[in-house]
């Protein structure tokens, strides 16, 4: 029965919230938006897969605003605010560096840049095992706590 659960919750991990296909993702990282709904210019620096969509944290005045694709337009404007690009992209298969987390391989479902490091969402938990909890299924790792997989 262990056996089982272990499989299951392998083949979980790896697949993907959004079905075959990633979905495209309006803004690009760093890109520069319009906010419909403020009237006002920002920065596009995080992208996560939240309820079914992709949802992007855009900064303003040092201020961060959570909004779909239906609130931003992009302007193809891109703002380089660091000297590093994301190690990892979206639906990326990674492994964690994390002791006593079950498997370890996980799918990278968002990437933020926090204070000019990069930054990758990841599920920890069944959304089924926590459907009762108030725990976040999904935590924020660095880079450097995640490794490619190789194919």
């Amino acid at each position: 029965m262990t056996e089982q659960i272990t499989d299951l919750e392998k083949c979980w991990f790896l697949s993907p919230p959004w079905g075959n296909q990633i979905p495209p993702v309006e803004v690009n990282l760093l890109e520069k938006v319009y906010l419909k709904t403020n009237r006002t210019f920002g920065h596009c620096c995080g992208v996560q897969w939240y309820s079914d969509c992709w949802n992007y944290v855009i900064e303003v005045k040092d201020d961060f605003i959570y909004v779909t694709k239906y609130q931003i337009i992009g302007t193809g404007q891109i703002q380089q605010r660091t000297n590093t690009k994301p190690a990892f992209v979206l639906g990326e298969r990674v492994l964690l560096c994390f002791p006593n987390h079950g498997t370890k391989q996980r799918l990278v479902l968002g990437i933020e840049l926090i204070e000019k490091s990069w930054f990758y969402f990841v599920e920890l938990a069944s959304p089924t095992f926590l459907a009762s909890s108030t725990t976040n299924r999904f935590s924020l790792v660095r880079e450097e706590d995640l490794v490619r997989v190789k194919v």
